[in-house]
């Protein structure tokens, strides 16, 4: 059968002579062994912490204090050695930058002089060929004006013979015609 677990199991019975003695410690008749082995007891507790524990757990704490001094001045000593990196570092970025700076401003300074020499060579062509054009205008203007005073003289000449009905003779229509340009 099951049993409830509320009821009791069992029972103990203490005998009615210990009934009226009240709480041990308390105990007048042995209080005076109690103060006794509490003091021994104490003492003996007292000199084992402070000779064997105590020193114990004071080395394992300066050690620690040590290890974490340690620990802390190398963390130092790199982080001076990243700061002394970084500070590299960025004096080499601010040289090449520099450096790259003079190059770009020789190498445009190269280009501005070679554009610039090219303009005046191309500047010089130009000039040469504009002259030989005014040469060739200037002849062709002759030429054209000398086909205009014949043609002119011409064209004068055939206007007065059909007027006219008489032809002039040439050197006067030259004359005339020349006379004529002048003005």
């Amino acid at each position: 059968m099951a049993q409830n677990s509320a009821e009791p199991v069992g029972s103990v019975e203490v005998p009615a002579s210990e009934h009226g003695r009240g709480f041990p410690p308390f105990n007048t008749e042995t209080f005076v062994s109690q103060l006794l082995w509490l003091a021994l007891i104490f003492l003996a507790l007292y000199l084992l912490m402070s000779r064997i524990a105590l020193p114990r757990v004071g080395s394992i704490l300066e050690a620690r204090r040590q290890r974490i001094k340690d620990d802390l001045a190398e963390a130092q000593r790199f982080k001076d050695a990243s700061d002394a990196a970084i500070a590299a570092h960025e004096k080499a970025l601010a040289e090449a930058r520099a450096r790259a700076q003079t190059l770009a401003n020789e190498t445009r300074a190269k280009a501005t002089a070679a554009a610039e020499a090219r303009r005046k060579e191309v500047d010089a062509k130009l000039r040469a060929r504009i002259t030989e054009a005014e040469k060739a205008i200037a002849g062709t203007r002759s030429a054209a004006l000398a086909n205009v005073r014949s043609i002119a003289g011409e064209a004068a000449a055939a206007i007065v013979e059909r007027l006219t009905g008489i032809a002039p003779a040439t050197e006067e229509v030259g004359q005339a015609v020349s006379n004529a340009i002048k003005r």
